[in-house]
């Protein structure tokens, strides 16, 4: 989606984990007023200072948490690795999981009024289940109310099929006793094949070395039947850069291109360019990249997609803004 500008920006929001800014951007287009955001990853950072912000803080939470302004909103997009079924599965005795508690740590110094937090679907069934329980009951416990639901970004009008849960915790002696409600889906009018770059260089195509390997169901032990040229794009993956077979990763026809720039060694199917990726996780035209191209596929495979972003965030303002028992 396209930046949103406004007058005037409310309630005070720090951003944690904040990536290249997906959610920033979707929270600063409903009118939030980002304060303060970090990232441990340099990279990310450069692309944030970029295209969002300069005030971004690089480095572990952990070593700035003394740094953290007060705030009536706390926003993060957690580490969900150790929640993903792509990863070992290992919760909160990965060390990444354990960033959860520096979230609690921050939210017992600061207490904002809403809490916004995102993980991948599969952190709900984790364990069992006992993780999610975990971390609404510890939110609980700090006395919010807690209200969650998966959102899919292709129910949001972007053609990628990525579906995430969103947390929001808003404190109970801050707002009328009034539920929260998240925000409806949209029918989906765009196909990814209509987000797809006009003009694509050599190097995104398939070699026919490859291609075998890319359209492979795989071993005896794991076999998947590949496809190509889907309508709505498979979850955009922080590896996706390493180009998996096509039952996990995106992969298009295309001969327009393929006649235009390639020679013997190349076939006509391509994968996603750093630019389209943009576009299916809703990041505006104007953005610029200044990182290479294997970084900015992780970049956009880590990223909360903008347009969902925004809703959550629009319900959010929405809420705040007829619930509120605070002067702000």
């Amino acid at each position: 989606m396209e930046r949103i500008k406004h007058r005037k920006y409310k309630y005070k929001t720090v951003s944690l984990f904040s990536g290249i800014g997906g959610f920033d951007l979707g929270f600063s287009n409903a009118g939030f007023d980002i304060i303060w955001a970090n990232d441990f990853d340099k990279y990310a950072c450069e692309t944030f200072k970029a295209n969002i912000s300069k005030n971004i803080v690089c480095g572990d939470i952990n070593e700035h948490l003394d740094e953290i302004p007060p705030h009536d909103v706390l926003i993060g997009g957690f580490p969900c690795q150790p929640f993903s079924t792509l990863g070992k599965l290992k919760g909160f005795d990965d060390e990444r999981g354990t960033l959860f508690f520096t979230i609690k740590q921050i939210i017992t110094k600061h207490y904002p009024k809403a809490v916004v937090l995102e993980n991948v679907k599969n952190i709900i069934n984790h364990d069992g289940g006992k993780t999610f329980k975990r971390i609404t009951s510890e939110l609980e416990e700090l006395g919010y109310n807690v209200y969650y639901k998966v959102h899919n970004t292709a129910d949001f009008g972007i053609p990628q099929r990525r579906n995430r849960v969103y947390i929001v915790a808003l404190k109970k002696d801050a707002f009328k006793n009034v539920p929260f409600e998240f925000p409806h889906t949209k029918k989906l009018k765009l196909s990814a094949q209509d987000l797809l770059d006009k003009d694509v260089e050599e190097k995104y195509f398939i070699s026919k070395n490859m291609i075998k390997t890319i359209l492979g169901e795989g071993t005896k032990g794991y076999i998947v039947k590949p496809t190509i040229d889907t309508p709505i794009c498979k979850t955009l993956t922080a590896t996706m850069h390493k180009m998996h077979r096509a039952s996990q990763d995106n992969y298009y026809t295309d001969n327009i291109n393929y006649k235009r720039h390639c020679g013997e060694t190349k076939t006509n199917i391509r994968k996603l360019t750093p630019n389209e990726c943009r576009k299916l996780q809703g990041f505006p035209s104007d953005w610029v990249q200044v990182v290479s191209d294997t970084q900015a596929y992780k970049q956009f495979g880590n990223a909360v997609t903008v347009d969902v972003a925004y809703e959550v965030a629009k319900k959010l303002m929405d809420y705040i803004n007829e619930n509120k028992l605070w002067e702000s």
